[in-house]
């Protein structure tokens, strides 16, 4: 029987779609959501996904590798729909047997929905979920083959939409959960909020930064004291300099890198205004910058030039822990808070 009977009742649709003990996903944060971290929330109980980012098939391949020599619990691989290689990772995927693919980034381009879902190899066919910021586009993604849906809102770290995650629920759980499975993403730091999106009708939840500094993140030390010290006013999101290139804000903890970033629009806006570049190459110019710019804060550990992304709930991030204690410390919190209804 469960230690956490009310909240794992309200969960058990997420449950059961993901094969794991809690419905709780982990944020797929690029140069962070590497095998490490992905196997400890599986083995814990939760959901790792594995950020792919602008990784190449080959090293996907290789991190989907590892990471299964590391957990025999079910985890996930997060695709960015406008990589330039999405078939082949997907195809990556199939070979992998991999049983549920997060899109994220847009709109999944023709063909790749279905690609997930007829798989390859002997995994068969994966489940799909997919990110949507408004109602009429959830269930248009959902009626062309999403399984789940991820609403996030602007409170979370890295590119974020202009709607706030109280409101999307508001918004989206009525006219969704009955037909639909739904998780609720952005600034989740506490169960207490975990239990009141479950009651309005969530099957689960997705958190990034709480998982950021846990113990088996290999995110850099400086990183990490960088988030201790944070508060949820240090996570701010980025200002688009150029109306004609449509860059989506990304919230991350102030600093040097906040300013960089402003004159890598700049410069990329001229390179527009010489036609030196097409709209395409400079989407992908800005989304390598953010790739570059990560791995500087994550990996390198320079906190000052780096992109250090973090959402609201940054605030609630004060120490190392293990994964298998912050999930216990959110589900704790989640059935104390439903018994005291």
């Amino acid at each position: 029987m469960s230690s956490y009977p009310k909240t794992s009742a309200l969960m058990r649709r997420g449950r059961e779609f993901l094969g794991t003990e809690y419905a709780i996903l982990c944020g797929a944060m690029s140069w962070v959501s590497e095998r490490n971290l992905v196997s400890a929330i599986s083995n814990a109980g939760g959901f790792g996904v594995i950020a792919c980012g602008a990784m190449t098939p080959e090293l996907l391949d290789a991190e989907i590798a590892a990471t299964r020599a590391l957990t025999g619990k079910p985890f996930g691989v997060n695709l960015i729909t406008m990589h330039p290689q999405l078939f082949d990772l997907i195809e990556v995927c199939g070979r992998h047997g991999i049983g549920h693919v997060v899109l994220a980034g847009g709109i999944p381009p023709k063909g790749s929905v279905e690609a997930i879902k007829a798989g390859q190899g002997n995994g068969g066919g994966a489940k799909v979920l997919v990110f949507a910021p408004t109602l009429a586009l959830a269930k248009k993604l959902l009626r062309s083959g999403g399984d789940a849906l991820v609403i996030e809102g602007m409170e979370a770290g890295g590119h974020i939409g202009p709607v706030s995650t109280s409101v999307l629920a508001q918004e989206m759980l009525p006219e969704l959960n009955e037909e639909y499975l739904v998780f609720v993403a952005g600034g989740i730091g506490r169960g207490e909020a975990i239990a009141g999106y479950l009651e309005m009708g969530a099957v689960g939840v997705q958190l990034g930064t709480r998982f950021a500094c846990a113990t088996e993140s290999i995110a850099h030390p400086n990183f990490k004291k960088a988030f201790f010290r944070a508060g949820a006013r240090d996570a701010v999101a980025s200002v688009q300099v150029d109306p004609r290139l449509p860059v989506i804000p990304v919230r991350a903890l102030k600093n040097k890198g906040t300013e960089l970033f402003t004159a890598k629009q700049r410069e990329v806006a001229g390179l527009l205004d010489s036609s030196a570049v097409e709209m395409a190459e400079a989407q992908l110019q800005i989304e390598h910058y953010w790739a570059g710019a990560l791995r500087r804060a994550v990996i390198d550990g320079d906190v000052e030039n780096g992109s250090l992304m973090a959402g609201q709930s940054v605030g609630m991030v004060k120490a190392e822990e293990p994964v298998a204690d912050i999930i216990a410390e959110l589900m704790s919190e989640s059935e104390a808070a439903l018994a005291r209804r």
